[in-house]
């Protein structure tokens, strides 16, 4: 909820902004951010029970999927990724 609900954005330069992680470098910089009304808490929570409500649906689906965990270093992500498409996933017809 935090990394999405607290990014900014510039409208003059179109630099993203994280209000934690990243703030803007000036007063000037921060008192023009915007944010998309996506990343409102209210629509976050929204997108996030849709999933839950789908994500079985899904993994019934696409039941040979992998788990991917993407809080690694990005070339061993797509190491893993690339290791698994070699194996392709089967698709079910519709």
């Amino acid at each position: 909820m935090e990394r999405l609900s607290q990014r900014r954005t510039d409208p003059v330069t179109g630099e993203r902004y994280h209000t934690t992680f990243r703030p803007a470098p000036t007063p000037a910089i921060q008192a023009r951010l915007r944010q998309n009304p996506r990343d409102s808490e209210e629509n976050i929570e929204k997108r996030v029970e849709a999933y839950y409500r789908n994500a079985k649906e899904l993994e019934d689906f696409y039941e040979d999927a992998f788990y991917v965990n993407a809080d690694q270093d990005p070339h061993v992500v797509f190491e893993f990724i690339e290791s698994c498409i070699i194996k392709p996933l089967p698709c079910k017809k519709v």
